[in-house]
């Protein structure tokens, strides 16, 4: 089986790598899912919670 990249997705480099890219995608997942489950849990927005909006 031939592997697509030089190098494993694991690894951490910097720039337009794809291994830099996928570990972005990761971050951005747990992102979006510890603001979710702020809103969720607070009946909030992530925003409100925060104070950064009225109300």
């Amino acid at each position: 089986m031939k592997q697509p990249y030089i190098e494993p997705a694991t690894s951490w480099r910097g720039g337009f790598v794809p291994s830099a890219e996928i570990w972005n995608g990761r971050l951005a997942m747990i992102g979006f899912s510890a603001a979710a489950l702020i809103e969720v849990f607070s009946g909030r927005g992530f925003l409100h919670f925060w104070g950064l909006l009225g109300g």
